[in-house]
């Protein structure tokens, strides 16, 4: 996290601060979509600094966890550390750096933390199924850059998860099944849901097309 205090924020200031007044060299795509969409492997090709917001899942033995299909409902926001994934993306926009912790999924645990420090890149990506949730936070911020719901066809999407989900063991074959089902028919909703939080819905080729854009021209943001 941060180190010392952030000069801007709005507890700190003698005034409030206007939004767009805060100046800052960095700031946050948030990129969701069904899951299977497309999302890590957009991020690969961008080559840009990536925080995958599943590794902000809470560990599986937290009390009062969301459960479905006789485990926990790791599709629920309920499963999710939304403040500790907004304060890493903040520091990372106002101080360049951020620690960010370590999940992994077949176990439901988290097992460390890592530090990603920015070099100079002025736009980093948040993507997960959960991003939506963070797009109110980070335009009160300042430090929104665009928030995207990628789309592809659902029966490819359906197929994509299957395949990522078994070759990697992320939970036992029936719960896979169980989940990528269930999936399949909330995913118009689901879609809905997001772009009702503030993403707009856009194509691969679309949004890779414009966080490119944003990438070569950090003054461009929403």
């Amino acid at each position: 996290m941060p180190e010392g205090p952030d000069p801007d924020s709005a507890g700190d200031a003698l005034f409030p601060i206007p939004e767009g007044a805060r100046q800052v060299r960095r700031r946050v795509v948030l990129l969701t979509g069904p899951s299977g969409s497309g999302k890590s492997s957009l991020t690969r090709r961008l080559g840009l600094p990536v925080v995958p917001l599943d590794d902000f899942y809470f560990d599986i033995d937290r009390p009062g966890l969301p459960s479905r299909f006789g485990s926990v409902d790791w599709d629920s926001p309920a499963s999710w550390d939304h403040d500790g994934a907004r304060a890493a993306l903040v520091a990372l926009c106002r101080y360049g750096a951020s620690d960010l912790p370590v999940y992994d999924i077949p176990s439901s645990r988290r097992t460390g933390t890592s530090r990603l420090v920015l070099d100079g890149e002025p736009i980093v990506i948040a993507e997960g199924i959960f991003a939506a949730e963070l797009v109110a936070d980070l335009r009160a911020e300042d430090v929104l850059a665009d928030a995207i719901c990628l789309l592809r066809p659902r029966m490819q999407t359906f197929w994509f998860r299957l395949l990522r989900d078994f070759a990697e063991s992320r939970k036992p074959p029936m719960t896979l099944i169980r989940r990528g089902a269930a999936l399949f028919r909330a995913e118009p909703e689901l879609i809905r849901g997001w772009v009702a939080k503030g993403c707009r819905a856009a194509g691969v080729a679309e949004a890779e097309r414009d966080i490119r854009a944003l990438a070569a021209a950090p003054t461009a943001r929403r």
